[in-house]
């Protein structure tokens, strides 16, 4: 592998998350593709990874700072791994099975209890289930997967990374 230091590895991840989320907001904004519950779920594991990247990379700690942030990091990237994958498997389901729409986000966050806009964020809805773009034959969500794992093995990569 690559010798880097800690520090570069970080920023490099903060890279990459800014990058998913670039992405994400160009599919929304540009491409017309309204995020579902799931996908905003996403974006904020993104966001939270990236932000751990980039403070670990902005502060440069010492050796169990390190380790720290790349714990963290590697929670939020795993977190976002799971979503992903629960994203996935609605995609995947008979079209029988799959669950009923929800009324749009907003309506949620302005009517729902706390609890219950988590719970739909978390689990997923209909239109989940929804696969509106593909690259080499994987969804959205599928490449965030990839994503994800890629970003938690950059961060777990730490733990072991020797180079000061």
């Amino acid at each position: 592998m690559i010798q880097f230091k800690a520090r570069t590895w970080f920023f490099l991840g903060f890279l990459s998350c800014f990058t998913m989320l670039a992405v994400g907001a160009y599919f929304q904004f540009v491409e017309q593709l309204e995020p579902c519950p799931l996908c905003i779920s996403q974006r904020i594991a993104i966001l939270l990874t990236g932000i751990t990247f980039l403070m670990a990379a902005l502060h440069n700690p010492a050796q169990k700072g390190i380790q720290r942030y790349a714990i963290l990091g590697a929670i939020f990237a795993i977190a976002g791994s799971a979503i992903s994958a629960r994203h996935i498997w609605l995609q995947n389901l008979p079209p029988e099975e799959v669950p009923e729409c929800s009324p749009g986000l907003s309506y949620i966050f302005e009517n729902f209890p706390l609890n219950e806009t988590l719970k739909l964020m978390l689990s997923g809805t209909g239109e989940c289930a929804d696969v509106l773009w593909t690259l080499f034959g994987l969804s959205i969500p599928g490449w965030t997967f990839i994503a994800f794992l890629g970003l938690a093995t950059l961060s777990l990569y730490q733990l072991i990374n020797k180079v000061q």
